[in-house]
């Protein structure tokens, strides 16, 4: 233990500002209240890369923060085409191709190349400081790798937070045995380095003890998704005179999650019920694709239809907020009830009804617990139909649901990040 009035955690994070998307929030938010719990982080991250969205105002809000940030650039593809800065998103047909060509030739991932990199980073540091933790946010897989090597060389307890799982991942491609048997060892030879493992959810907690018997429940917290007040608090008492009902979208379309089913439920209310659709406003807040461009077309739903692109994490905030209902997609693949989507918690800070398309598992668990909800399946398009026309009719009593106040409290930043430092802590007892 650091003999410092300060305890010290050593970050490993690829995944940071000015890198957006709700992937990043997690560990920012958490090396962002750390302080408050007498931590210090220093986060070893990736340069200036190609990525599909940067968010300025999130990097000043790591800055403004009690954080130290050190950038390695390493020889990924994301750091060798940095000088390109915002890309744009492919269309869905190249992005799985190049996911595809990716999976086949970098095991465990394509950033392989920065996490060795990070890796003398991270050895150099710890030959010069002393910390009492590292710290490490999967996916990518790589980093966790590397930073199970700096504790079995350093004997610093290591923690790792899993926002997806890694063998069996829902977007997991294995395209020879030896690669599924591969990513298969990597995971069990860096769990073995863990002192303990934060999952998002107990159906993920349960796959990697059914995966791996030699894991210990105990090892193994559930520390969810969250918001921050913080990002609402200015905006709560905003009053915004909506004389439509406003059904706002957060994030982007790939794989399985598309806009597909609800666009087909608006053609039929189209048809059937052109009263209700004619008040109807859907707002997106992201990557849209021109494929999803060319359904609405396709359905005559343009007039009803708002694209706004990809915006920064505030002006995202502020569109929940503007909201009537929150509207939540998730398709079915294998293991996708593991899945926690991290804005499904940025809608339950909003404190706005979500109407959650989606199959069972992790998020729709959420969702009902929320209680301010709407669950049709996800492929159900006269259910998504039916419950947009009982969504509405609220509306218009001004009688929409109200959520569970005391889960949506479960879920706020600085609360979550004092659940992580109660898990430090104990880690620092059991190794005196």
């Amino acid at each position: 233990m650091s003999s410092d009035l300060q305890f010290k955690a050593l970050v490993i994070a690829y995944y940071f500002p000015p890198m957006g998307l709700s992937g990043v929030q997690r560990t920012l938010k958490f090396t962002k209240y750390m302080s408050k719990y007498n931590w210090k982080p220093t986060v070893i991250t990736t340069g200036k890369t190609a990525y599909y969205a940067h968010d300025k105002l999130m990097l000043e809000e790591a800055e403004s923060s009690d954080i130290r940030i050190i950038r390695t650039v390493g020889k990924d593809v994301n750091s060798v085409m940095g000088k390109l800065g915002t890309v744009k998103m492919p269309a869905e047909f190249f992005r799985k191709i190049l996911s595809y060509f990716s999976k086949t030739f970098f095991i465990p991932d394509n950033k392989i190349l920065w996490a060795k990199k990070a890796y003398k980073t991270a050895e150099a540091l710890l030959g010069k400081e002393k910390f009492d933790i590292i710290f490490v946010s999967i996916p990518p897989f790589s980093p966790f790798s590397i930073a199970a090597k700096l504790k079995k060389k350093s004997n610093i307890p290591l923690v790792v937070d899993y926002r997806d799982l890694w063998y069996g991942n829902h977007f997991a491609f294995y395209p020879t045995p030896y690669h599924k048997y591969r990513h298969k060892k990597l995971e069990e030879l860096a769990l073995k380095q863990a002192d303990r493992i934060v999952t998002l959810n107990r159906r993920m907690k349960e796959r990697l003890v059914t995966t791996y018997p030699f894991l210990d429940y105990k090892n193994i917290v559930i520390i969810p998704h969250g918001y921050d007040e913080n990002d609402f608090s200015s905006l709560r008492d905003y009053k915004i005179n909506n004389r439509k009902m406003r059904i706002v979208y957060s994030g982007i379309f790939y794989e399985n999650i598309t806009p597909k089913y609800l666009f087909l439920a608006l053609k039929e209310l189209l048809d059937e019920r052109p009263d209700i659709i004619q008040n109807l406003e859907l707002i997106f807040v992201g990557h849209f694709r021109k494929e999803n461009s060319k359904l609405v077309s396709k359905y005559k739903l343009g007039e009803y239809i708002t694209e706004l692109g990809y915006l920064n994490h505030a002006d995202a905030v502020k569109q929940l907020i503007f909201a009537d209902v929150l509207w939540l997609m998730l398709g079915n693949k294998p293991n996708i009830d593991t899945v926690s989507l991290g804005k499904l918690y940025e809608y339950i800070g909003s404190r706005k009804p979500i109407f959650a398309t989606l199959p069972d598992g992790a998020s729709k668990n959420a969702v009902q617990e929320y209680g301010a909800s709407f669950i049709a399946d996800y492929k159900d398009i006269t259910g998504i139909k039916n419950s947009i026309i009982e969504m509405y009719k609220l509306f218009k009593e001004n009688n929409l649901p109200k959520p569970n106040e005391e889960y949506v409290l479960q879920h706020e930043r600085e609360f979550l990040t004092g659940q992580l430092i109660k898990e430090f802590q104990f880690i620092l007892k059991e190794d005196i």
